[in-house]
């Protein structure tokens, strides 16, 4: 089967080609900007197809191509033209997509998936496959749980993807569900501790895409997702509350990611290989049992190439249940456990 990374110039495409070269996956490299692609394919001896996301050209540049790892961001704005052309060319559809209302859309398409014989699988990275699959492994060990925590801690700094993401959903406010619905609330809505070797680590809510994922993973009605972050931080972020209406204007969107492009460019190599994420989870059901794990795993970047590679292994190897999927759905469980340099510390 052939398959692409479309993104393939992008930081996170960049990482992942190379590391699918240095597999023998053999990709094709494609996006919208032929230059940088013709120099990645040179580098790495890949095929490189060059095309913008709108209709014509996607049916086109996915011709013969089976699977898509759809690597190009903001996801709110590409993943559904790139979606509508995978269940036009039946053509399996993965992301690297964090925004819970990118997974609400790809999971309204189960049905025409299913139908198409694609599997639909956003968030094949480090959002969403390491709280995914713990939501599911604590699932398994309290059936009866009526509410769940994530949260995690993660270092290295951003990419700009991830950067202009994170300037979308502060217009959008904050998300949790709270009894089986999904939550609009408000921006670091909730904040806590968790501990981290002995040391607590302050945290505050997110709108991370197991808000909506989990729910369809685990069926646990009540779920908060947090991230480790400075007191300041908090305190920042709260005070942002008072102008969010002005935060998703249009001219405000592109003055904050102009800056972005001027400013970010994601983690190098050394620094990921010195930074580490840790990932918490917590079930309570309504006797109040408890029970409680943690993950340490490497670099979120990293972990993302070597979970969404994974995913995409598992797909050419050979058929499998068509339809929406959520990592651990599609991968089982304790799929997270088998990537390199994941553990369990509790």
């Amino acid at each position: 089967m052939q398959w692409m990374i479309y993104g393939a110039n992008g930081y996170t495409g960049r990482l992942m080609a190379k590391e699918a070269a240095a597999r023998g996956l053999k990709p094709i490299l494609a996006g919208r900007r032929r230059e940088a692609l013709e120099a990645l394919g040179r580098e790495l001896g890949l095929e490189v197809r060059a095309f913008e996301l709108e209709p014509a050209a996607l049916d086109l540049g996915l011709r013969g191509v089976g699977l898509v790892l759809h690597c190009a961001g903001p996801f709110s704005a590409t993943c559904a033209p790139m979606l509508e052309a995978c269940l036009r060319a039946k053509a399996h559809y993965l992301d690297i997509t964090g925004e819970i209302d990118v997974f609400a859309h790809c999971h309204q398409q189960d049905a025409r998936a299913k139908a198409a014989g694609i599997v639909v699988l956003p968030g094949a990275g480090f959002d969403v496959v390491p709280t995914d699959c713990l939501a599911a492994q604590l699932k398994r060990e309290l059936p009866d749980a009526t509410s769940l925590v994530l949260a995690f801690e993660a270092g290295g700094g951003p990419s700009p993807g991830t950067a202009k993401t994170s300037v979308e959903g502060l217009g959008k406010g904050g998300r949790a569900r709270i009894g089986g619905k999904m939550t609009t609330v408000p921006l670091a809505w909730k904040s806590r501790t968790f501990d981290r070797d002995g040391e607590p680590r302050s945290a505050m809510t997110i709108p991370w895409g197991d808000v909506y994922t989990a729910y369809l993973s685990t069926g646990i009605p009540d779920i908060e997702v947090y991230m480790a972050v400075p007191p300041a931080v908090i305190g920042r972020v709260r005070r942002l509350r008072l102008i969010r209406p002005l935060l998703g204007l249009g001219p405000v969107q592109r003055f904050m990611k102009a800056r972005i492009e001027k400013t970010v460019q994601g983690p190098s190599e050394a620094r990921r290989g010195k930074t580490d994420t840790l990932v918490w989870g917590e079930v309570r059901n309504a006797a109040g049992q408890e029970v409680k794990r943690q993950l340490r795993t490497p670099n979120g970047y990293d972990l993302t190439v070597s979970a969404a590679l994974g995913i995409v292994s598992r797909l050419l190897a050979g058929p499998a249940e068509p339809g929406f999927k959520t990592p651990s759905l599609l991968m089982g469980a304790d799929y997270v456990l088998t990537l390199p340099g994941v553990r369990r510390v509790d």
